[in-house]
């Protein structure tokens, strides 16, 4: 049975064009200052430099609905997380743990070996999220957000690992 009716058909895959709708819906619903839609279109069509990723909910309608998406850049062997949001109402199910954990493991494959991303210093269920793969809090960058002038918590993560990744990715 799973952890909750919303994971029962869970497809997690490589987000393309016809996804950006629901996609950057995702995002106005998660953050302040969402990213626009071309922003989105420039990454999947950036192909080997971003690994851009959804969670979609299977429907026995045929009327899919994506429900996460992920952004990370490809810099070397290093990993640089753009943006991650899950939809209301299907937060708390270890949907974004899972799209995170798929999404590190194919830049594992891809040649990366660490990462890192900022996030908002209020953003605490996020920042729980992170120190979940091993992430650590290693700086602050002083007025990162714009809209708010609110301040980003650095945090890096130093080596990649397989299988750890593996068991988050299955909701360990």
């Amino acid at each position: 049975m799973p952890e909750n009716q919303n994971q029962a058909q869970l497809i997690f895959r490589p987000m393309i064009t016809s996804d950006l709708d629901q996609v950057t819906a995702i995002d106005r619903a998660a953050f302040p200052t969402p990213w626009p839609k071309d922003a989105f279109l420039y990454e999947i069509k950036r192909g080997r430099n971003s690994v851009c990723w959804v969670a979609e909910q299977a429907a026995s309608d045929g009327e899919n609905q994506i429900v996460a998406s992920i952004v990370i850049w490809l810099v070397i062997d290093e990993t640089h997380i753009g943006t991650l949001a899950v939809r209301p109402g299907f937060r708390g199910q270890k949907i974004g743990q899972k799209l995170l954990a798929l999404s590190l493991l194919e830049c594992l494959q891809r040649g990366a070996r660490q990462a890192l991303l900022e996030v908002r210093q209020s953003n605490l269920a996020a920042q729980a999220l992170y120190r979940k793969f091993g992430f650590e809090a290693v700086g602050l960058r002083k007025d990162y957000y714009k809209d708010t002038h609110e301040d980003a918590v650095l945090m890096t993560l130093d080596a990649l690992d397989l299988e750890k990744l593996a068991q988050l990715a299955q909701g360990g």
